[in-house]
């Protein structure tokens, strides 16, 4: 019997939460032995939730006293370079959390850690996992639908970012902590890399919600042009607020296919006729995505006893970076920006 890989999670908040149940209740390869965060009631809260005994206010500290394979990280942007290198230095695999890092310095930095040091490396695309957006690739590469030539992917967050994402000086902005999805998305199902971004946004319940962040906007068009010439196109909302939403449309040669829905339960509900029919839309991105998140896990587990390398990698979280930064510089000097500008600066 294969042993369990041993894990240390890093961050204990809202998607530390999510991982480390994840792990506990559904991936029984993967073994949470320790937990880290700074603040002491957070780390104490997913402790004594999910059982994790050991406990530490830093992944240094974590080294020192527990022995273990792997890290997840799950902490703010800034923080990811910092955690990555370190653990693979210590000879420890890392998934990390969407987005890889703030620069592209940052991800080669990563790149560099990881390689040198033989571990493994996943990013936390969670949609390469979900069953059906796997299903849709699997029949986009059997040419059902021909080749694509256009994709248009939405995400619609209820939620106002926590504070030091709403800055683009500490997080690259709602392009990277929200619509990193969508760009990996649209690189991922087009099979081609990006060649030009283009860029619009718009603030509208920033100032009533108490952002004084600049540049802060909470609705984002992206227009992205890729080698195979191809088109993409993004819609970005958050907070929307009236519930998550995330769907995705590829367009073919020989015909269109559609990912996702609104509706989150399979629930009709009638009461009165001026209503009419109601059903629930997904609350939150945990409950749209939950078998993307339990597979992707089981995938990193996966890697790490058969020693092969993970689907979604370190280069696959760099573009995304690289598309994030071009798509800022975008709407910040109002015109298209092409990738190389981007890839032969940082």
């Amino acid at each position: 019997m294969t042993a369990p890989v041993r894990i240390c999670m890093i961050g204990a908040g809202r998607v530390g939460k999510l991982h480390s149940g994840t792990l506990k209740r559904h991936v029984p390869g993967g073994d949470v032995v320790a937990l880290v965060d700074p603040w002491a009631e957070v780390r104490d809260a997913t402790g004594d939730e999910f059982g994790i005994d050991r406990r530490f206010a830093s992944l240094a500290d974590a080294l020192e006293a527990v022995a273990f394979d792997a890290v997840v990280i799950t902490t703010p942007t800034p923080t990811h370079r910092e955690l990555a290198v370190l653990a693979a230095e210590q000879g420890k695999h890392v998934f990390l959390e969407k987005p890889m890092a703030l620069s592209l310095a940052e991800c080669d930095a990563i790149l560099a850690a990881v390689s040198h040091h033989g571990v493994l490396l996943q990013m936390g695309f969670m949609r390469r996992f979900d069953p059906d957006f796997v299903a849709a690739w699997e029949r986009i590469q059997g040419g059902e639908i021909g080749e694509p030539m256009l994709i248009k992917s939405l995400t619609h967050g209820p939620g106002l970012p926590p504070p030091w994402a709403t800055d683009l000086r500490t997080s690259n902005g709602n392009l990277a902590e929200v619509n990193s999805h969508d760009l990996d998305t649209l690189r991922w199902l087009m099979a081609s890399n990006p060649r030009r971004m283009y860029v619009e946004v718009a603030n509208f319940k920033g100032a009533e919600r108490g952002v004084t962040s600049d540049h802060f906007y909470d609705n984002m068009l992206a227009t992205v042009k890729f080698e195979s010439g191809a088109l993409g196109n993004i819609s970005g909302v958050c907070p929307c607020d009236y519930g998550y939403d995330s769907r995705v449309e590829i367009i073919g040669k020989k015909g269109i296919m559609h990912i996702g829905r609104m509706e989150g339960e399979a629930i009709v509900v009638c009461t009165d006729r001026d209503h009419g029919l109601v059903t629930p839309i997904f609350r939150r991105w945990p409950d749209r995505f939950r078998w993307g998140y339990i597979q992707e896990l089981e995938h990193f587990v996966e890697c790490i006893q058969q020693q092969r390398p993970p689907r979604v990698t370190g280069d696959d979280g760099r573009w995304a970076v690289a598309m994030v930064l071009a798509g800022t510089r975008s709407f910040l000097e109002e015109r298209p920006i092409y990738l190389p500008e981007i890839m032969n600066q940082d």
